[in-house]
């Protein structure tokens, strides 16, 4: 005789009998406590005490001064030198950009422009959501163990005029 007992997580189809191969090997190994565990129970115990991965801001230039834009370039956004090694970029880094005078976001791909030169160039198509003079975030991620996620800092570098760095935390 078949149970149909929910774990409360009916979504994931945790109920006793109903799944795909015998439902009590289903139950043991998915469902304690009202909780699913996709992974299943491990010899130690349950998938809740396995290290997960968290998506946190990696790093952030904040209020970055657009320079110039190119429509027939290839693509991405040029950013100099010394900007890219203070926020901890990597060049050809994927990267998620806001621009603050119009709303728009965008992702692209890092470029290495000219050392001290405040470069932030927007880059083929990306040419078509700002112009110069307009200021956007750039902001980069990455993934970190949710046991390390409570104490992560990020880098954050805040320009001023000429893209110059007014302020820096996490550095």
């Amino acid at each position: 005789m078949m149970r149909s007992v929910s774990c409360g997580a009916g979504l994931w189809g945790c109920t006793q009998g109903t799944s795909a191969y015998s439902g009590s090997v289903f139950w043991t190994n998915h469902c304690d406590a009202g909780r699913f565990y996709p992974a299943g129970r491990g010899v130690s115990g349950v998938t809740a005490f396995l290290p997960m991965l968290v998506h946190l801001l990696k790093s952030k230039i904040h209020r970055a001064t657009v320079t110039a834009s190119s429509v027939d370039y290839e693509g991405s956004l040029t950013i100099a030198e010394d900007l890219i090694e203070k926020a901890g970029l990597f060049p050809f880094e994927r990267i998620l950009c806001s621009n603050m005078a119009n709303g728009a976001r965008w992702e692209t791909y890092v470029i290495r422009g000219p050392r001290g030169s405040g470069a932030i160039e927007l880059n083929g198509a990306v040419a078509h959501l700002g112009k110069p003079g307009d200021r956007i975030t750039i902001m980069s991620f990455t993934e970190v163990d949710s046991a390390q996620a409570t104490g992560w800092q990020p880098r954050v570098v805040v320009l001023g005029p000429a893209n110059v760095i007014v302020n820096e935390r996490g550095i």
